[in-house]
């Protein structure tokens, strides 16, 4: 198989961009008054190559997998729920499924790697690489071949949005043991301890912390000569996780803006970026977790979250409720009179 993932992406229009930036100026407000709403603008134009960008069409991907490390005891769920929640997100009864309708964006549920899924399963696309990651303080999660399959099937969801007319990418996550997966990555590529980026994932207790620092002392005690962004992937990472990363790179080859959600997306955001740094130009970031690591990780990306609200549940839900907000952006960007169509003096007193 090709490394299709070593491609480095466009850049975006700096031309678009700059008639973006010099379009807000020229509105009836204060110069900058929207704050960072015009930014984010302003990088929606240079990545879809138009001076007003529209939102209209919104593709939400969601891919589930399960982790060996779980039967650490490092969630409060057990993984039966993984196979539970892909049911739940196909009759439309999960969070992201009630905000995709909200949104009328298209909704994707795949699974690539749950333990207990019986297939075939209505409304969820079949693209198991295997049942589950191994327990990664024992061994690598993955092989080179089951991540490498996993960044594909991201990158096959990406070109189904892409073929679909997409002006938007949301990728979300479901997986029992996914948010110790995520922590292990940000500790491994930001060289950080695993108190730097430990949380309560699902709602851990006291005991259930400690098995869960337990669990990332050992896993990167284990995996420390991993080096390189890939072998962190398949070492310490998903398989859902692995399709994320898939999907990031391959959106950005497409000129395809993706709005990152919450800790475990922001962690496989970051191992796109560390592949490719190319892909940060076609990144943004939903909202801003309560998950303790996930501040480190925007750090890390230079990431300014759109919204900040204590949200911890994952599915992608968080960058989906960032969506009306940008659609308004746009809307203000796009309609807004300027100074001199409404006759508005420019002069200051």
């Amino acid at each position: 198989m090709s490394a299709w993932w070593t491609v480095p992406p466009p850049r975006p229009d700096a031309i678009a961009g700059a008639a973006a930036a010099a379009r807000w100026d020229r509105l009836t407000k204060p110069p900058g008054s929207l704050g960072r709403l015009e930014h984010a603008v302003t990088r929606l134009a240079a990545q879809q190559g138009r001076i007003t960008p529209r939102l209209e069409r919104v593709h939400i991907a969601i891919f589930a997998g399960d982790h060996g490390v779980a039967r650490r005891g490092v969630s409060a769920y057990p993984q039966v729920v993984t196979s539970q929640m892909l049911a739940n997100f196909a009759s439309g009864g999960a969070a992201i499924a009630v905000l995709a309708r909200q949104l009328g964006a298209e909704l994707a549920i795949v699974d690539v790697g749950s333990v207990h899924a019986v297939h075939p399963l209505p409304g969820v696309l079949d693209r198991r690489v295997a049942r589950g990651t191994a327990d990664f303080t024992e061994a690598p999660a993955m092989t080179a071949a089951q991540t490498e399959a996993a960044l594909a099937v991201g990158a096959a969801c990406v070109a189904t949005a892409c073929a679909a007319g997409t002006d938007l990418f949301i990728g979300g996550e479901m997986g029992i043991g996914n948010t110790t997966a995520a922590a292990a990555l940000g500790c491994a590529l930001l060289t950080a301890p695993p108190e730097a980026l430990l949380g309560p994932g699902t709602g851990l207790d006291a005991a259930g912390l400690a098995r869960k620092r337990e669990a990332l002392t050992l896993a990167l005690a284990r995996h420390g000569a991993a080096c390189s962004p890939l072998e962190v992937l398949r070492c310490l990472g998903g398989l859902e996780l692995a399709a994320l990363v898939g999907a990031y790179v391959a959106a950005a080859q497409a000129r395809l803006p993706a709005l990152v959600d919450g800790f475990i997306a922001t962690a496989a955001a970051l191992v796109a970026v560390r592949l490719d740094p190319g892909v940060a130009d076609w990144l943004h970031f939903g909202h801003r977790s309560a998950e303790p690591g996930h501040a480190r990780l925007l750090d890390a990306l230079g990431g300014h979250a759109v919204l900040d609200l204590d949200l911890r549940l994952g599915e992608g839900s968080g960058a989906a409720l960032a969506v009306p907000l940008l659609r308004a952006a746009c809307a203000l960007h796009g309609e807004m009179a300027t100074f001199d169509a409404a006759g508005v003096s420019t002069t200051a007193v």
